[in-house]
């Protein structure tokens, strides 16, 4: 099958990338603004750079054409962290793609539980394996449904129950959660040449 992007509808380019980049690693990006703690998963994003070290993430819309609270906080705030997320947050993790109303906080419909790591960011989810600490650095207008959103990392943490051999940041993390098509699968097994 051969398909040309120039004759698809959005949805249809949406699905063929998602079905065939894989996998796409899956992380909750926590903002907060006026108190509010939005908490959001996103399965485009990446590395970018080193140096600067750098992240990139891709966020939609809502359902009515507004900016998800995730843009529109950092855009405010210039602030985020995003949390990389393994199979024991998978049920609740997919709760919280849902919409909710600006001012109603994900942390509370869901009964997550928080923790002040640096007092300049926003909170983690507590558990989570390792998060960046994240400053708005470049927002991309593409045009389109998504914009692409440069983050720089300015601050991390990592579990100490994750670090194998902290002289070489070396991490033997659980089981970090991607997105192959619709479904998650997890990134458990390790390879070595």
């Amino acid at each position: 099958m051969k398909y040309d992007f120039s004759e698809l509808e959005f949805s249809q380019k949406n699905k063929l990338m998602a079905s065939n980049i894989i996998p796409r690693p899956i992380a909750w990006i926590v903002t907060e603004n006026n108190n509010i703690v939005n908490v959001a998963p996103f399965s485009y994003f990446t590395g970018l750079s080193s140096e600067p070290a750098t992240m990139i993430v891709s966020i939609g819309k809502k359902s009515d054409g507004s900016n998800k609270d995730t843009y529109q906080n950092l855009i405010e705030t210039k602030k985020c962290v995003v949390c990389i997320v393994d199979d024991d947050f998978y049920k609740v993790l997919n709760d919280t793609a849902i919409e909710l109303p600006k001012n109603e906080s994900e942390v509370q419909r869901f009964g997550l539980d928080t923790i002040k790591v640096f007092d300049d960011f926003p909170p983690i989810i507590k558990g989570v394996s390792s998060a960046f600490f994240c400053e708005l650095f470049q927002i991309i207008e593409i045009g389109g449904l998504n914009t692409p959103v440069i983050l720089e990392i300015k601050k991390m943490f990592v579990d100490d129950k994750i670090i194998k051999d902290k002289d070489n940041f070396y991490f033997e993390f659980k089981n970090p959660l991607a997105r192959i098509g619709k479904s998650y699968s997890t990134l458990g097994k390790e390879l070595n040449p």
